[in-house]
């Protein structure tokens, strides 16, 4: 050095500069970062330790199958790495970071050879040089992604940004296992626009767990990172064969599969078992919405209801329903509220996954294939269909007036400051749409005026089953189909619910002495009603044909089997309408049951779970069990916040339940329910009852059998829209066959092992069943229980 002239001490410093200065300026840069001064701030090693995620809430069934997810904008949910399938890991390291496991979360390697050959050469085939661990740091602690005018101020972003990743990537390593790191970044990384995360693109794209995903399964979900839609095998088919294939020519170069499963793998198709993981889509999707809806709820606040009434059974629920408004009653350790969007809430449901599949099944073969053709063959050449023939087409306008102003399109039009003129004459322009049909989606030009009648054809249904033992809910069909039909009839809808009711008032009867055996005239029975404008008003009730047995004495057990109107009037009239309202409010029912005569023929307007529910008193030896539909709910790591349990009331002796049980059986063996044994072949022990409400407006069952009820409602969109005969509109064709299809299907389950055995007869119990309809045909007329085959 001391050799050296001034001049070349001059030019050795400045190469001394020039060569360390960008080495300073890189490090300084990085530690600027670490620092969190520059380029954003830079995450704790407490954030490091617990990084967050919105999660989805999961919807699980009694089973343990994932029935759905609450989220708003992703659906993601975490697995561990022991929940992954190993293919998976496999397919991941080979293909975007085969060094994962000698770096420490900068692949040196990897970073020259983008330097020379991507940078310097130009070669984008040879890809990025960022590492699994850099991944995760920029899907954990997202980027600057503002857009900047100036060039350089982007690429000076950009390159800040590259070091926060840098730095989180090495914090990341120093803090967690490979495995935790795989697993981590699986279940933050999209698959499609509805599935964020390993778990939820297991269950969308092949219905399967992670763990259970095959090699090529696996490489197909690897395939579609970074570019899900260009590679969806949904989308795009071919390119996304190509993709996986690539996926399995890098685990092959890797030494994860061999030569021959690459030859063999390469040539299988893709097969999907596709079932994409929307809101609208999947099992149990009425059960989900009122779910959602109801623990969302917030607290009632008089100043939010027009009606005072409504304010009042909103204020009962939040008090006694501890699913209703969960979210705001319980509080996180934090003392905030529980987000059912973003919490990772683990809600345990009571339903049974196969029989929700089998209730699905029942209502959709029913309305399908039988029931909807049916009905537009009625209607066919009449110009006020689906209406009844005396609506008027004031009447039928003033209907789809109701429906338009109910749709999104109407109220987003109203916001918007459209008058009602302008709104009207938008929805009487037509549309390319697509509309639901039973055979499948139809694409077509419509205006939505015209779409509101097509949908007013549409028949509905609603189906559920309970166990009444435990007061678990193990089926919930809400309607047809929810992407469509989004109204649900199980749980919110209330409809008149007919002679369901007439088991009720049997039981008053039973309770104050009668039996099945003992006669009562079969004669009409007038009420007085008297009104402020007729004081002297009058009502008859009638049967809805002439029998044989017109103006005789016949069986309390006939008079229910034919539910018959005159015997129910004749009870009504002997033992008044208010132990009637009673015993039904004791059984469970919120709704309104008023006091009145025509209580007996089911007036009352009731929810389908309200009416199933009060039917449990009968295999439940006159205890009322409380329909419920969750049983537990637990946070995202699985502790327990909610335990459920359902309320139970004594209401009836368990001797007048057994009673009314064989009653029922009566109705099955031989009477309005007969075709249970005819056509379905359910000769076990099983009760029921038949409803049809005036003009053929709603049509119900109820199935009872010793260890689960079902009880299906099905009708028109509102009560003008109806078959205009009993003989198609009558509960047993319209309700009935939909118990007896999902039935069929819970006994051919040996898996289930549903009880097929009898009721639970009483210790002490003598009273005798076997009489005849009436004393004239006592030596002729085959006994109600008696055994049909």
């Amino acid at each position: 050095m001391e050799n050296l002239s001034d001049k070349q001490k001059k030019y050795l410093k400045i190469f001394w500069i020039i060569f360390l200065s960008p080495i300073i300026l890189f490090f300084l840069i990085i530690f600027l970062v670490s620092m969190g001064w520059i380029g954003g701030e830079m995450p704790s090693f407490e954030v490091l330790d617990n990084p967050t995620k919105n999660l989805a809430s999961e919807v699980y069934s009694n089973d343990g199958k994932i029935l759905g997810t609450f989220y708003l904008d992703e659906n993601r949910n975490n697995l561990e790495y022991k929940d992954l399938s190993p293919y998976v890991v496999q397919a991941l390291i080979a293909r975007e970071d085969h060094r994962f496991k000698k770096h420490s979360g900068i692949d040196g390697t990897g970073l020259l050879r983008v330097i020379g050959k991507t940078i310097m050469l130009g070669n984008k085939d040879q890809g990025g040089g960022s590492t699994i661990t850099q991944q995760l740091a920029k899907n954990l602690f997202q980027r600057d992604t503002t857009d900047y005018r100036l060039g350089i101020v982007r690429k000076m972003v950009l390159a800040l940004s590259k070091f926060r990743e840098w730095v989180i990537a090495v914090k990341l390593e120093r803090n967690y296992s490979k495995e935790e790191i795989i697993s981590m970044y699986l279940n933050t990384v999209s698959f499609s626009s509805s599935a964020y995360g390993i778990k939820a693109a297991s269950r969308e794209f092949f219905n399967k767990s992670a763990d259970s995903l095959k090699i090529e399964e696996a490489a197909m979900l690897v395939a579609m990172l970074k570019a899900n839609t260009k590679f969806s095998p949904v989308r795009n088919p071919e390119r996304a064969i190509l993709r996986r294939n690539d996926v399995l020519q890098k685990m092959y170069e890797h030494d994860y599969i061999t030569k021959n499963q690459l030859d063999s793998l390469i040539e299988l198709p893709i097969k999907l078992d596709y079932h994409p993981q929307g809101h609208d889509t999947g099992l149990a999707t009425y059960m989900r919405e009122y779910l959602r809806n109801t623990m969302t709820r917030p607290k009632p606040k008089r100043s939010d209801y027009t009606i005072y009434k409504n304010y009042v059974n909103d204020s009962l629920r939040w008090a006694e329903d501890p699913l209703y408004g969960w979210c705001s009653k319980n509080l996180k350790p934090d003392g905030t509220k529980y987000n059912l969007y973003k919490d990772g809430l683990k809600i345990r449901t009571t339903i049974n996954s196969r029989m929700q599949e089998y209730a699905e099944e029942a209502v959709r073969e029913h309305l399908a294939n039988t029931l909807q053709p049916s009905f537009f063959k009625r209607k066919k050449g009449n110009r006020k269909a689906p209406y009844a023939k005396n609506f008027t087409d004031e009447d039928i306008k003033k209907s789809l007036t109701n429906a338009m102003k109910q749709s999104d399109r109407y109220r987003k039009m109203r916001n918007a400051g459209y008058s009602e003129k302008e709104i009207l004459a938008n929805f009487k322009i037509p549309n390319e749409m697509r509309v639901f049909s039973w055979k499948g989606d139809i694409d077509t030009t419509l205006s939505p005026w015209d779409s509101l009648r097509y949908y007013k054809f549409f028949l509905r249904s609603s189906f559920m089953a309970v166990d009444p033992h435990t007061g678990y809910i193990k089926a919930y069909v809400g309607g047809p189909d929810y992407h469509y039909f989004k109204y649900d009839g199980a749980m919110v809808q209330k409809r008149q619910v007919g002679s369901t009711i007439k088991p009720f008032l049997y039981t008053l009867a039973m309770q104050e002495g009668y039996t099945p055996c003992d006669k009562v005239p079969n004669s009409p029975v007038t009420f007085k009603t008297p009104t402020t404008d007729n004081p002297d008003s009058t009502w008859t009730p009638k049967n809805s044909n002439p029998t044989k047995y017109d103006e005789k004495m016949v069986t309390l057990q006939w008079g229910l089997a034919f539910s018959v109107n005159n015997i129910s009037a004749y009870l009504i009239n002997k033992f008044k309408p208010q132990p009637l309202a009673e015993i039904i409010k004791k059984a469970g029912v919120k709704s309104d049951v008023p006091a009145v005569p025509a209580l007996c023929l089911g007036v009352s307007e009731l929810s389908l779970c309200e009416l199933m529910g009060a039917y449990t008193i009968f295999p439940d030896k006159g205890v009322y069990t409380q329909p419920i539909l969750v049983s537990r709910i637990e946070d995202k790591n699985g502790n327990l916040l909610t335990a459920i349990q359902p309320q139970k009331v004594e209401v009836i002796s368990e001797h007048t339940a057994y009673l009314m049980l064989q009653m029922l059986r009566g109705v099955v063996r031989n009477g309005t329910a007969s075709r249970l044994v005819s056509t379905y072949k359910l000769a076990n022990e099983i009760g029921g009852k038949t409803g049809t409400t005036q003009n053929q407006s709603d049509g119900w069952f109820v199935g009872v059998t010793p260890d689960l009820i079902g009880a299906a409602w099905v009708g028109g969109d509102e009560p003008s829209i109806h078959f205009d005969d009993l003989g198609e509109g009558g509960g047993s064709a319209m309700a009935l066959p939909i118990f007896g299809l999902f039935m069929q299907k819970i006994y051919a389950d040996k898996k289930l092992n549903v009880n097929q055995g009898s009721f639970e007869r009483p210790s002490g119990f003598n009273v005798n069943f076997n009489c005849p309809m009436n004393e004239e045909d006592s030596a002729t007329e085959k006994n109600f229980l008696q055994d049909p085959f």
